[in-house]
């Protein structure tokens, strides 16, 4: 099992020596950007070196907004940001799930996703793998309920689609952790990146507010985080605060030894 850590943008390998990461997530630009991501300046650092890479999007992607102003230059972005992993040698990029307005049909914006991959699928595909993230919060969300992500599998299943399960999010959707990875396998077959998060909130919360792993007073026991990890048998990514990534990493590895 790889172990490791989203880092900063700049210099990720010095980030990852400091961490003691072996994959790593990077953000390819600004994050709350439409920007098309620059050539990424230690893109061959990173294809020559022995770290795993995954990038997360933009925040502001919506794949399955109704909303043309949304939804066209979020798959433009999507498209955009896998050409930008593959010139890295990342194994995939994470997008959310996204959402509808109130009133809005799901099933239009399951729709869109299908879309999207039909597009892409017609040109030949995607270069890298789109990992589709679970989110915490939204009664119009694609990702947040199991239900709805069995629905959008329905329709992304069968285009090669990847998973990407956040355990804050879950805890805070109000999933139950101890069975979480056997429900999302069973849904959608695959667990391609974990992002294993403790959470400041509590239980169905809808909060989406991260914790370190340990020593963060988050209200997941670490044990059960661990659990999720060894079950998932996923590549696992900590998103937490950079000061105690490299206790979350060493308590990860030494929890799931053997």
């Amino acid at each position: 099992m790889l172990i490791g850590a989203h880092v900063r943008h700049e210099d990720p390998l010095a980030a990852a020596r400091e961490t003691g990461a072996e994959v790593v997530q990077i953000f390819l630009g600004d994050p709350q950007s439409w920007k098309v991501p620059p050539p990424y300046q230690w893109a061959d650092e990173l294809r020559e070196s022995a770290l795993e890479v995954f990038v997360h999007s933009p925040y502001m992607i919506n794949v399955a907004s109704l909303n043309n102003r949304v939804r066209i230059p979020s798959r433009k972005a999507v498209a955009q940001q896998v050409s930008g992993a593959a010139a890295i040698g990342a194994k995939g990029v994470v997008v959310h799930g996204g959402h509808v307005r109130q009133g809005e049909d799901v099933a239009e914006g399951l729709a869109n996703w299908r879309k999207m991959f039909e597009r892409q699928a017609a040109q030949g595909g995607f270069e890298v793998p789109v990992l589709i993230e679970n989110t915490a919060s939204g009664d119009n969300a694609m990702a947040r309920d199991l239900d709805v992500i069995a629905r959008l599998w329905d329709e992304v299943g069968d285009f090669g689609a990847g998973f990407c399960l956040d355990t804050c999010h879950a805890f805070a959707a109000g999933w139950e952790l101890d069975s979480v990875v056997d429900k999302v396998k069973a849904i959608t077959g695959r667990i391609d990146l974990l992002h294993l998060n403790n959470s400041r909130d509590e239980f169905g919360s809808a909060r989406d507010r991260h914790a370190n792993v340990v020593h963060a007073g988050g209200t997941i026991d670490p044990e059960v985080l661990a659990e999720v990890a060894a079950r998932a048998g996923a590549p696992v990514v900590v998103e937490t605060a950079a000061e105690g990534q490299a206790d979350d990493i060493a308590f990860l590895r030494e929890a799931t030894a053997g």
